[in-house]
C-alpha cells in the first residue's frame, strides 16, 4: 500500500488530469456510496471538511442529527483507469465522522479498524485473501439485467465454451492497472459463473478492495454488454456464488498459523482461531449471509456449507484448511457470500478468532467425510450442528448474541436487526409464483 501525503494527492490529481474525485464510503448493509467533487474542491476534502446528509443513508442516523463528515484515507487514492483519459475520475475511501470529530459508531469501516487495533495490541496482523464469485448475464432491450445466458461452460472451461472469458480478462487487467494483486481467475461450476481470487493482504485493505472489486466488475461487464451479479443464488438448481475468506494471522513477518511440528502442520494459535470461528458461526451468519436469497445457496448438494464442521480435504464443511503449509497456512471460511458487508464480515471473523485464542478454545467437529450424506440422526450422534436454515433463524441467533453486540456496537447491532426483521416480514407476506403453480389448481 502506498503512503500518500496531501501534497502527493494534489500532485497526482494534477499530473493525471483528474477532474472528478469520488469520496466513497459504505453503509451498514454493504452498499457503496459516494460524494463526487471536482478537483477544485480537493483541498477542502483533504482537510476533512466535506459533509453529507447521514439521515439519507440506510442504517446511519435520524434527520435531526444528520450532519456527517468524510475523512479521506489518503492511502486509498486510486484512478479509475477504465474512464476517459480526458477528465479522469479518481476515488478516495473515507471514514465517517461526527461534527465533533468523533468517529461515527455506525461506520462499518470504523468497526473493522477497531477490531484490528485489538489484534495489533495482541501482536497480530490479520491477513485475508477472498475468493469472489459472480455471474455474467445478458441484459434486455432496455439494458435491464436478466438471468439469461447462452453459455453452457462449466468448471475451468475455456473459450469458446466460456463466453465470458473476454470480459473476465478485461476485469482482471483493469484491476491490475489499479494496483490489485490477482492470484487466479477462472470459470466456475455454473454456466455464466466466474471466480476471481485476490492475493491476501491486511484485512482493511482487503475490505476496501472487495468494495472496489465489485464496482470494477460491474463497470467492465457493462462495457461488454453484460450484467454482473453478486446475488448469492440467482438461478435454481445450479451452484450459487460465494465469497470464501482465507484468513491468517502474522507476527513479525511470519505466519503464526504455521507450525511444522504441530498436528497437521498447524499451530495451537491456528487451532484456537479456528475454534473461535466454529463457536460463533451461528451468531455471525446474519452478517456473512445477509439476504433472504443467501439461504437458497446454503443447501445440500451445491458445494456450499450447511454444517458447522471443519476439515482438511473435502469442501462440504464450514471451514477448510487448504493443503498449503508454511507461509500459505490458512483457514478458509466457506459460508460468506458477496452480499456481505466486507468490513463487518472481516471484523466479526477476526473478533471470533481472537476470542478463540484468548480463551484457548479447542476445536471439535473435525470431519473429513461428506456431511451432505449424513442423516439428521447421524449428525446428532456426532454432535454436528447446522448453520441457520433461513434468515429468521439467523436473526434469532444474531439477536441473542452479546458477542455480536459487543463487536459491532449497539448502533449497528440494533439497526441491523431492525432492517433484517422488516426484510423477513416483507418476504413472508409475499405470494410467490411457486406457490401459485404448486397450489392454485389443487385447492
Amino acid at each position: 500500500m502506498s503512503h500518500y501525503t496531501k501534497q502527493d494527492i494534489i500532485r497526482l490529481v494534477e499530473e493525471n488530469n483528474v477532474e472528478f474525485i469520488r469520496l466513497q464510503f459504505t453503509d451498514v448493509f454493504g452498499t457503496l456510496k459516494n460524494v463526487a467533487i471536482t478537483a477544485k474542491q480537493l483541498e477542502k476534502a483533504l482537510d476533512n471538511k466535506c459533509m453529507f446528509d447521514g439521515s439519507s443513508v440506510d442504517g446511519f442516523v435520524r434527520i435531526d442529527e444528520s450532519d456527517m463528515y468524510l475523512y479521506p484515507d489518503l492511502d486509498t487514492f486510486s484512478i479509475f483507469t477504465w474512464r476517459s483519459s480526458s477528465g479522469r475520475v479518481a476515488r478516495l475511501i473515507c471514514d465517517v465522522y461526527r461534527p465533533d470529530g468523533v468517529p461515527f459508531q455506525g461506520d462499518p469501516r470504523g468497526v473493522l479498524k477497531r477490531v484490528l487495533r485489538k489484534a495489533v495490541s495482541m501482536g497480530y496482523n490479520f491477513c485475508v485473501g477472498p475468493e469472489l464469485e459472480f455471474f455474467l448475464f445478458h441484459t434486455d432491450e432496455e439494458g435491464r439485467p436478466t438471468t439469461v445466458t447462452h453459455e453452457k461452460a462449466g468448471y475451468f472451461d475455456v473459450a469458446p465454451l466460456d463466453l465470458g472469458e473476454n470480459a473476465r480478462r478485461d476485469i482482471v487487467l483493469t484491476l491490475e492497472e489499479m494496483g490489485f494483486d490477482i492470484e487466479a481467475s477462472h470459470h466456475e461450476v455454473a454456466p455464466a459463473q466466474h471466480e476471481i481470487d485476490l492475493l491476501y493482504a491486511n484485512a482493511l485493505k482487503t475490505a476496501d478492495n472487495i468494495m472496489t472489486f465489485k464496482l470494477v466488475v460491474k463497470s467492465i461487464a457493462k462495457r461488454h454488454g453484460l450484467y454482473a451479479s453478486f446475488m448469492p443464488k440467482p438461478i435454481s438448481d445450479v451452484d450459487g456464488s460465494g465469497m470464501h475468506l482465507n484468513m491468517s494471522l502474522w507476527r513479525n513477518g511470519k505466519n503464526i498459523f504455521a507450525d511444522s511440528k504441530g498436528h497437521l502442520g498447524i499451530s495451537q494459535e491456528g487451532y484456537h482461531f479456528l475454534a473461535g470461528l466454529l463457536r460463533y458461526a451461528p451468531e455471525m451468519t446474519l452478517i456473512m449471509n445477509p439476504l433472504i436469497n443467501s439461504y437458497k445457496r446454503l443447501v445440500p448438494g451445491y458445494e456450499a456449507p450447511i454444517d458447522i464442521t471443519w476439515s482438511t480435504c473435502n469442501r462440504s464443511p464450514l471451514i477448510r484448511i487448504p493443503a498449503a503449509r508454511g507461509v500459505g497456512t490458512r483457514v478458509e471460511l466457506r459460508s460468506p457470500d458477496a452480499a456481505a458487508n466486507p468490513y463487518l464480515a472481516l471484523a466479526v471473523c477476526l473478533a471470533a478468532g481472537l476470542a478463540g485464542i484468548e480463551e484457548k478454545i479447542e476445536p471439535t467437529l473435525h470431519f473429513e467425510g461428506n456431511t451432505y450424506q449424513l442423516t439428521r440422526e447421524e449428525k446428532e450422534a456426532k454432535g454436528i450442528q447446522s448453520l441457520p436454515r433461513d434468515m429468521r433463524e439467523s436473526i434469532r441467533a444474531f439477536r441473542d448474541s452479546e458477542f455480536m453486540k459487543e463487536v459491532l456496537g449497539e448502533h449497528i447491532f440494533e439497526k441491523y436487526i431492525s432492517a433484517k426483521g422488516r426484510e423477513w416480514h416483507s418476504y413472508q407476506s409475499q405470494v410467490t409464483d411457486w406457490e401459485i403453480n404448486e397450489y392454485l389448481y389443487k385447492i
